[in-house]
């Protein structure tokens, strides 16, 4: 015999319908959300429309208004502009550079602290605290171990019996520099996420599989990895996009140099804008990249939607 369970909707009340659909009810809700709602529109889709129509005309800093009317001439100029696509380049090859040991040494890492018996408060903390630090103080934290001459990474090098390179001076090694001072400064918050997602899954797995006789490789490999697969996604996509927008620490460690070999795309809206004051050629490379880093995002809810469907 099975038995069947009735779902049967909230009977009305003397005074009308059920509470949940009286009119009204939504009031309060709108009325907290007020406040977010008028902000979001002032300073993201009210200045992102304006700067959509700014990207047609030839707006300057030094003019009033919006200036002449360019229609595509900014965008065609932009695609056009070998300046434009190395610093392309230059972002998609730090997002390279970047990304991939963001996601490993954070698994690795998480993995290591949930899996400590003693002091794991102190992981957390130590693979944390970096990422809490200005832009500014560990941009000048890494320009000092950078230094030719004093830099502590020189300084050890030294001590071992080798030479070290102009880390910041060379185009060669520039722009691996500035990914390792990323990569240590951002650590912390994918380190989180995975932590999070490793206390999500069931012990009871774990302790089944090694009654199985699975070895702990196996059980990462079977256990661990498949369940962290939407943590990976959501970690992967948000790493690349962090990484599309960088802009502090180069501007502050290298200012794009040396010879433009590190400037970013950021960096490049930034000087078409302020320091050329052609803020609608600016704006017109600001919506291309904006196409960027809309695709990498579409690109992550079909793959989001397609986890969901296989579950």
């Amino acid at each position: 015999m099975t038995t069947e369970t009735v779902v049967r909707p909230r009977p009305a009340t003397e005074d009308g319908p059920p509470p949940e659909q009286r009119p009204g009810t939504g009031l309060p809700a709108l009325g907290f959300l007020a406040p977010f709602l008028v902000l979001y529109l002032a300073f993201i889709i009210g200045p992102t429309i304006y700067g959509l129509v700014m990207s047609f005309f030839d707006t300057s800093l030094v003019k009033p208004g919006l200036s002449g009317f360019a229609g595509f001439g900014n965008y065609t100029e932009a695609l056009q502009s070998s300046d434009f696509w190395s610093s392309l380049w230059h972002t998609v090859w730090f997002t390279v550079l970047t990304t991939p040991p963001l996601i490993v040494l954070a698994f690795v890492f998480a993995l290591l602290a949930d899996r400590a018996k003693r002091g794991r408060w102190f992981f957390r903390l130590a693979f944390f605290a970096p990422y809490i630090l200005p832009s500014a103080v560990v941009a000048l934290i890494w320009i000092f171990i950078y230094t030719p001459g004093l830099g502590l990474i020189e300084t050890g090098l030294l001590k071992i019996g080798l030479t070290s390179p102009n880390w910041l001076g060379d185009p060669n090694w520039a722009m691996p520099s500035l990914a390792l001072t990323t990569i240590w400064w951002t650590l912390g918050f994918n380190f989180v996420l995975y932590l999070a997602g490793l206390q999500e899954i069931p012990r009871d797995l774990y302790e089944a599989s090694a009654m199985d006789g699975a070895s702990p490789w196996q059980q990462i490999r079977k256990i661990t990895i498949p369940m962290l697969a939407r943590t990976t996604t959501l970690v992967a996509v948000l790493q690349v996009i962090a990484s599309l927008k960088v802009f502090d620490q180069m501007y502050i460690m290298t200012a794009g140099g040396p010879n433009f070999a590190t400037r970013s795309i950021l960096q490049y809206v930034y000087d078409e804008g302020f320091t050329n004051f052609r803020v609608g050629y600016a704006a017109a490379v600001s919506m291309l990249f904006f196409l960027v880093v809309l695709m990498v995002s579409a690109v992550w809810f079909a793959i989001v939607r397609r986890q969901e469907k296989g579950v």
